[in-house]
């Protein structure tokens, strides 16, 4: 199974996280405003960290947050957060986080292949710091293979405007979260 579209709703850029909870929050906020999940999503991915440990901090600088599929899941997602300064999880080998994955999978037996996507995308050891220094989400997106949409060819313009507006409307609902 492909990784789910990445529209620029999901891509925050340059984010400022004073905790990996915040950086959690950020990330789920860009699930939400991109249609994928709904607030309570967010809080399980924090409670999965809290009740399991820092197990998603599964390379140097990367962080891959998620929680079951459920109700909270209105359709298959992924954001990215890049963060602006690198942000401690408390993993004892791939501590700072510098970027922050968040997938969402609706159905259950989907999510384990979704995982597993994920950790092919992530053997080429340059994906994340690539990912920590992109300019764009089309930037993102191409790093990545995945597309701004289910559509073909539905690639917007002006990607880059539409990441950095968005740095601050994710951000701002990650804190209204908290």
């Amino acid at each position: 199974m492909p990784l789910p579209p990445l529209p620029d709703d999901a891509v925050v850029l340059g984010a400022s996280a004073s905790s990996w909870r915040e950086a959690l929050r950020i990330a789920g906020g860009a699930l939400v405003a991109s249609g994928a999940t709904t607030e309570p999503y967010t809080a399980a991915m924090v409670d999965m960290v809290e009740e399991h440990g820092p197990y998603i901090v599964i390379s140097p600088g990367l962080a891959f947050a998620h929680a079951r599929p459920g109700a909270a899941v209105l359709r298959d997602g992924l954001a990215v957060v890049t963060l602006a300064e690198p942000v401690a999880f408390g993993h004892p080998h791939n501590d700072p986080v510098r970027v922050v994955l968040g997938l969402a999978v609706a159905e259950v037996g989907t999510h384990l292949e979704s995982i597993g996507e994920i950790a092919n995308t992530f053997n080429d050891p340059t994906v994340t710091t690539r990912l920590a220094s992109a300019a764009s989400a089309a930037e993102v997106r191409a790093i990545l293979g995945v597309a701004a949409s289910g559509a073909a060819g539905a690639e917007p313009s002006g990607a880059a405007g539409a990441a950095g507006a968005e740095s601050s409307g994710a951000a701002g609902a990650a804190e209204a979260d908290s």
